[in-house]
């Protein structure tokens, strides 16, 4: 164990939402590691949501295991991690709360119509914009007592970026 203090960031938000943007940023800006929560899901979940068929709490809960433990396993090593990841539920985050020693929240959170909008314009991406719904009605935001931001997604993603470092840095 490296003993060194490690910072681990959670963007969240529903698909479109331009996680995976701002989290690259972040993750430049910080020299945080990046990984993609989508990496994490299993074929199984992957061609369920490809079909537009909505995942269960059943199919989620091995994904957001597998995320903290990865967190976690690079926390070990004295590394700080930046992830993707819906994290759409408070006991979701609680999962992965699990992993290292703290997790911070990077909510991006918006109007509908500007995500669908973002999500129609997508190249590649397995979910479909007919599932934006089901993870909007989904959606819990933060509590009080997670640790975390919420950001206005129509804001460029360079502001979002900015805005993102300077809270976890503690200029903002």
């Amino acid at each position: 164990m490296s003993g060194e203090a490690t910072t681990h960031v959670v963007v969240m938000g529903v698909s479109g939402s331009g996680k995976t943007t701002v989290a690259r940023g972040i993750a430049a800006a910080t020299g945080f590691e990046f990984a993609e929560a989508d990496e994490f899901h299993p074929p199984e979940n992957i061609a369920k949501m490809e079909a537009g068929t909505p995942l269960t709490d059943d199919d989620r809960w091995p994904w957001l295991t597998a995320l903290a433990e990865w967190m976690q396993s690079r926390s070990r090593d004295g590394v700080s991690t930046i992830i993707t990841c819906s994290a759409l539920k408070r006991t979701y985050r609680d999962v992965l709360r699990e992993g290292p020693p703290s997790v911070t929240f990077v909510h991006l959170d918006g109007p509908v119509d500007v995500i669908r909008e973002r999500m129609s314009g997508r190249q590649g991406h397995f979910m479909p914009a007919s599932l934006l719904q089901s993870q909007v009605d989904t959606l819990e935001p933060l509590d009080a007592d997670e640790h975390g931001v919420i950001l206005d997604l129509r804001r460029s993603p360079e502001e979002l970026i900015d805005d993102a470092v300077d809270w976890l840095t503690g200029r903002r």
